[in-house]
């Protein structure tokens, strides 16, 4: 059995902040985006849950949110920290957030081909955010894994074994594993999943609060 540990990152600033260039886009900002204090202290508290204390292998999106969470795993079991792209966030593709229409996140997930301009589909996140995750799979077989990445990039994946419904209500995404809702879609900072494979088949998944 081959378990994942899958983790949103920790607590970033409301506003962005790093070092930007003025020209940076609104993508480049958001990758650039560092964790607040309290983030960091979360992250650090995270790392110390008996679960994340045997990990075998580590990999984190290349946003230096998720990179700062994942930095207290790597150091607490002394493993190198492996960066992959395709554990990004879904791209929204204008050049700041302004320019997205108001009912953008719902028209995403109620039409999984809808994009804007240059950024991503929840179709193609997902595809990327899977293809990733099969090959780390197929590579590490039998380990524990620790991947730190991002909501809606975390939800949209899981859609390759979990039910992902938008509620209309909560206008929250919930997710749903064989017939039982394992997550409300309210996430927190960091917020974590417990993924239990036999080779690429997942048999089981608990959201897990510490």
């Amino acid at each position: 059995m081959t378990t994942v540990y899958l983790i949103r990152h920790s607590m970033p600033f409301r506003e962005f902040l790093g070092t930007y260039d003025a020209s940076d886009t609104e993508q480049l900002r958001n990758e650039k985006n560092i964790l607040c204090v309290e983030g960091e202290e979360r992250a650090r508290k995270m790392s110390e849950i008996s679960l994340l204390c045997d990990i075998d292998v580590l990999y984190s999106s290349h946003y230096v949110r998720a990179m700062s969470t994942a930095k207290y795993i790597s150091l607490k079991n002394r493993i190198p920290l492996n960066v992959d792209e395709r554990f990004g966030e879904r791209k929204f593709g204008v050049q700041t957030i302004k320019d997205l229409p108001s009912d953008f996140y719902e028209r995403q997930f109620k039409d999984w081909n809808y994009k804007i301009a240059m950024g991503e589909s929840l179709n193609e996140t997902s595809k990327r955010m899977k293809d990733a995750l099969l090959d780390i799979l197929q590579k590490y077989s039998g380990k524990n894994i620790a991947i730190v990445s991002h909501g809606t990039a975390i939800s949209v994946m899981l859609k390759e074994w979990c039910d992902v419904k938008y509620n209309d209500k909560t206008k929250l995404v919930e997710l749903y594993f064989q017939g039982k809702k394992v997550f409300d879609g309210d996430w927190d900072v960091p917020e974590l999943f417990q993924l239990n494979f036999e080779n690429e088949k997942l048999i089981s998944i608990q959201n897990i609060k510490f």
